[in-house]
C-alpha cells in the first residue's frame, strides 16, 4: 500500500533555499501572510562554512520549518543534484531538527531571471540575485500548492 500523504500546516517564519553546488539562495516568508522575500546568496564553498553562514539564518529568523527546493529533468525525473539537494537537506534536519519540505524547483531559475528582466536587470546583472529569487519563488510556491514531500 503507498504511503498516505499527510497535510502539515506550519505556522511562522521559514526560511526557503535554492540549493546549488556552487552558491545556495535563501529567502524569507511568513505562512501568516502567505508572502516570501529574498534574503541572500551563501556563496561559501566548504560545507562547513556553508552550514556556519545557514546556522547565523536560522539563528537570526527562527523559522518555524526550512523549505527546499528539489530539482529534477523536465520530466520529474530526478539527476545528480536532486540526489546531492536531497542530501543538503538531510544535513539541515540533522542540524537544525526542523521540519524540512521539499518543493518542486522546476522552472524556478527561469522564473528568477524573468521577474528580474522585468525589473530591469539583465544579462550578468542578474548572477548575484539569481539565487536569492530562485529562493523566494521556491519559498513563494510552498505557500501557494499543497503538494509538498516533507522529511521528518
Amino acid at each position: 500500500m503507498p504511503d498516505k500523504e499527510v497535510s502539515i500546516v506550519i505556522r511562522g517564519v521559514l526560511l526557503g533555499f535554492d540549493f546549488g553546488t556552487k552558491r545556495i539562495g535563501v529567502a524569507v516568508g511568513n505562512s501568516i501572510s502567505g508572502t516570501a522575500r529574498a534574503l541572500t546568496t551563501v556563496r561559501e564553498e566548504k560545507n562547513q562554512e556553508r552550514f556556519a553562514a545557514i546556522s547565523k539564518l536560522v539563528s537570526e529568523w527562527d523559522p518555524s520549518a526550512l523549505v527546499v527546493g528539489l530539482p529534477s529533468h523536465d520530466s520529474g525525473e530526478p539527476h545528480e543534484l536532486t540526489r546531492l539537494c536531497r542530501l543538503f537537506a538531510q544535513r539541515l534536519k540533522a542540524r537544525f531538527d526542523l521540519p524540512i519540505i521539499l518543493v518542486d524547483e522546476r522552472y524556478t531559475s527561469a522564473a528568477a531571471s524573468s521577474q528580474l528582466a522585468e525589473m530591469g536587470v539583465y544579462g550578468i546583472k542578474q548572477k548575484p540575485l539569481l539565487d536569492q529569487i530562485a529562493a523566494q519563488t521556491i519559498l513563494q510556491s510552498y505557500f501557494n500548492e499543497s503538494s509538498l514531500e516533507r522529511i521528518t
